[in-house]
């Protein structure tokens, strides 16, 4: 089991900047990838951006893509989520997670959560 924990959410206003971070623990060998979902109220979890913890390859959703990047810190087990020019469509919970298998982009996928971390984008 992976233990994860994230801090870095807020309220900030539309175009503002955010980072978010993750710091995993236990049995991190079994971690094929690292990745950010997130959940606005009443609508489904969403893939966001992922990483491959031992290659590096980097996987972001098309809404993200180009304001959003993740990065990895190996020796401190710690992915981050930059996040810029935030719009109001990204208010929602922030989870980190892991999964063993390669099917990044879906949610379901992933096995290891983090508690969430509330990301509030005002207009």
């Amino acid at each position: 089991q992976v233990q994860l924990v994230e801090s870095g959410g807020g309220l900030v206003l539309a175009g503002d900047s955010l980072r978010l971070s993750c710091a995993a623990s236990g049995s991190i060998f079994s971690i094929n990838a690292m990745g950010w979902i997130r959940q606005a109220p009443g609508k489904d979890r969403e893939f966001v951006a992922a990483i491959t913890w031992r290659g590096g390859v980097i996987y972001y959703a098309d809404s993200v893509e180009g304001r959003f990047t993740i990065s990895r810190d190996g020796a401190k087990n710690t992915v981050y989520l930059q996040m810029n020019r935030l719009k109001p469509e990204d208010t929602a919970v922030y989870y980190c997670a892991t999964t063993r298998t390669g099917a990044l982009h879906w949610p379901p996928a992933y096995d290891s959560w983090g508690q969430g971390t509330q990301v509030t984008v005002s207009s």
